[in-house]
């Protein structure tokens, strides 16, 4: 028997739109043994629901747990209405305030002569209504009105749940819909893949196919073929696909084959606005409207007028001189152009002076109007894709710095952006930073939100790897050769025995010369054989867990999980060496996996009620056992989250991590094992990226020839995108 707590809502402490509700509850019984003791005592609960009344009972079945941050509170994973069946019930239900008009003598009336099931005669006959004395007829309707559509919510969440959706999908649904919702399930099912992003094909799917729904039946396969090209368009980065690929595609995932009603299928999401096909490439319509939108917004920026200032070279000057530095000609002509244009770009590798570029440029512009502290931050942004990288711009320029999406506040519930292009920020000049990770998408999002006399810089290395969304972004501008860019080339040492730089500047150029097996003040590498990288590793590890270094200065990167010097096998060959086991050490065993206190963790998903995104690290401060349950609990730089069970997927030990997830973070220290055995995952930019997240030391061990290969490997996937010819059709065409 699933375990609840029966009893009364008493009010609200925070809702979400999308139904997400924490409150107080007054529980009246329980079946479970852990909360015997909270029998008329009032708790805390969260959950989904659709609406609570305070004048109703309901039955709520889930766990109790206690939250780090927000102690004791019920985890509701579905719940139920329990309708009044008692005279006294009923009348206190009617006389309440969701009834206007029917005070306390009139809803015993009603009661006395209806009988304990008033409330189910009414809805199956209204006019048994007209049996109750000195009722009138408006009044009666209005009861039978309320009646009917209070019903009618609760009945719809638990038919959506019948059929297999969860409540918090269900919510959802009938959110989206509300009393529209069984006319949209009737007309067509699959109209929830269009409409909810978040409830997956499968689960729609389910429900069809348990209602009936034919497996031809065209509405399915138009579903189908969208969410299929959603997700190609996604997992490929492409921003359009092909015809082939879209139907070889639904094919490998659910054996249809629809190569016969292609053209119909398409067409027929064509009319409905889903997609576009344009020249035979099939575009996700969003897409399609994110490029068009945003080549027209950089071509309106490039082309409107500017003041340019001859103030800026006698600033530079001074910078120099307060600073004691020295710029050169390149950074110098970055800050001009930043300056003297709406839309400019400034590219280049490590050490070639971006950060300091970035300071000077606010700077100078503080200066030339004139603004103190508070009104240059009133109308500067400063956004990065990671918190990690929005962190280091405003260490390095003393301003705040925020995500992008922070910037654009992202509403979580609503899955929308509060700032866009009906809400316009009133920033005057936006400079981002790691640029080569924004996609069209996210680029889109932010130029809906921004208005038409912004200034805006994008600072980034297209060499890294791509985004993770589709496009090529910062790619695709610098290339066109229509916009303001500047390539930055001077490679500032460190040291004159510092080499990670330059080693970056030859991996870019495919030009590595055979000092990069010599050792530097910043660079080692350790040569051996594949099979011998796992007990080297160690040795390495060992050494400098002895010389002090913690989780957060020392980050091991792969660029794969699987094999014999992939990242699962040797995270945990790593965990024996920094963190090893103790009596004094709590343990739980998840899979194959063992968490173990003081373990450094890497976060999988993005948990925004918690403030943790995909990529965070974090170390393991306690684990414990809460009224039978295992918990563990993570801090994240002060920040303590709990998981359960539910969620222990979506940490997995950080010793050492992919290339992939530790793009747009530094680290102090780097060690990263090269290896032949990683050949398929082994190209230029992948490496790339991998050592330029070194910020101060840097230790390449394993096989030379893999590392050379990897250099000389331009075998990469190339993404599928317009953006590129439509900037410079834009330019090239338009007066």
């Amino acid at each position: 028997m699933e375990k609840y707590v029966k009893g009364n809502y008493r009010k609200s402490i925070y809702s979400s739109d999308r139904g997400y509700l924490i409150g107080l509850f007054k529980v009246r019984e329980t079946n479970d043994e852990n909360m015997k003791d909270y029998v008329n005592r009032t708790i805390t609960f969260t959950g989904y629901f659709y609406e609570l009344n305070e004048d109703d009972t309901y039955i709520l079945y889930g766990e109790a747990s206690n939250h780090p941050r927000y102690g004791f509170q019920y985890n509701v994973d579905n719940y139920e209405k329990v309708k009044p069946t008692d005279k006294d019930g009923i009348i206190e239900f009617l006389s309440s305030d969701l009834f206007p008009g029917v005070g306390e003598k009139l809803a015993q009336s009603i009661a006395e002569t209806l009988g304990d099931n008033a409330l189910d005669n009414i809805i199956s006959d209204p006019s048994c209504l007209s049996l109750v004395p000195r009722l009138s007829e408006k009044l009666a309707n209005r009861i039978v009105s309320i009646l009917k559509k209070y019903e009618e919510s609760h009945e719809m969440i638990v038919y959506l749940t019948d059929i297999g959706f969860t409540t918090k999908d269900a919510l959802s649904i009938y959110n989206k819909y509300k009393s529209a919702t069984m006319r949209t399930l009737e007309y067509n099912i699959y109209q929830i893949t269009y409409d909810l992003e978040d409830i997956t094909f499968s689960k729609v799917d389910s429900a069809a196919l348990n209602s009936g729904i034919d497996r031809k039946d065209i509405r399915r396969l138009e579903a189908l073929t969208y969410r299929v090209m959603k997700k190609i368009t996604y997992q490929n980065g492409d921003t359009f696909l092909d015809k082939d690929t879209i139907i070889n595609g639904i094919k490998s995932s659910t054996g249809m084959n629809l190569e016969d009603v292609f053209d119909e299928i398409s067409l027929n999401l064509t009319d409905k606005d889903k997609i576009v096909i344009k020249d035979n490439d099939y575009y996700l319509k969003e897409l399609y409207d994110s490029e068009d939108f945003i080549v027209n917004f950089v071509y309106n920026m490039c082309k409107r007028d500017i003041k340019i200032d001859k103030k800026v070279d006698d600033l530079l000057l001074s910078m120099e001189k307060a600073y004691n530095i020295k710029y050169n000609s390149k950074q110098k002509e970055a800050v001009k152009k930043a300056l003297e244009n709406n839309f400019s770009i400034i590219t280049g590798g490590p050490g070639t002076g971006k950060t300091t570029i970035i300071k000077a440029i606010t700077e100078i512009y503080q200066k030339i109007h004139k603004l103190d502290y508070d009104e240059l931050n009133d109308i500067l942004a400063l956004l990065a894709p990671t918190g990690r990288a929005s962190k280091r711009m405003s260490e390095s320029t003393l301003l705040p710095a925020s995500t992008i999406h922070r910037f654009l506040k992202w509403n979580k519930d609503s899955s929308e952006f509060m700032i866009n292009e009906y809400n316009k920020s009133n920033v005057k000049i936006v400079i981002v930073d790691e640029a080569s990770m924004i996609d069209i998408s996210l680029f889109y999002s932010l130029l809906k939100g921004l208005k038409s006399n912004v200034k805006m810089i994008l600072v980034g290395d297209y060499n890294q790897l791509p985004s993770v969304g589709p496009g090529t972004l910062l790619k695709d501008f610098i290339l066109s050769n229509c916009l303001p860019v500047v390539h930055l080339n001077l490679l500032y040492r460190q040291d004159e025995n510092s080499y990670i730089n330059s080693l970056a500047s030859d991996i870019k150029d495919e030009n590595v010369k055979d000092t990069f097996l010599n050792t530097y003040c910043d660079y080692t590498f350790l040569k051996c054989s594949s099979q011998h990288i796992r007990k080297n590793l160690k040795n390495i590890c060992m050494k400098i867990k002895e010389k002090g270094y913690d989780y957060k200065r020392v980050q091991l990167l792969a660029p794969m999980y699987k094999g014999e010097n992939g990242i699962d096998l040797l995270n945990k060959e790593l965990q024996e060496v920094f963190n090893p086991s103790k009596k004094s050490k709590k343990e739980i065993k998840y899979g194959d996996v063992v968490f173990r206190e003081n373990d450094k963790v890497l976060q999988l998903v993005n948990m925004p009620d918690e403030n943790i995104f995909n990529g965070d690290i974090g170390q393991i401060k306690f684990i414990k056992t809460s009224k039978g349950q295992k918990e563990i609990h993570v801090d994240f730089d002060g920040n303590i989250v709990k998981y359960t069970p539910k969620n222990f997927a979506s940490i997995k030990h950080g010793y050492i991590i992919s290339i992939h997830k530790s793009q747009g973070s530094e680290f102090e220290l780097v060690i990263i094992p090269i290896s032949h055995s990683y050949n398929r995952m082994l190209y230029k930019k992948l490496i790339y990226t991998a050592i330029t997240r070194a910020k101060r030391k840097l230790i390449l061990i394993g096989e030379p020839e893999a590392f050379l290969s990897s250099v000389y490997n331009k075998n990469e996937y190339i993404r599928k995108s317009h953006l590129l010819e439509k900037i410079k059709y834009k330019f090239e065409n338009t007066r």
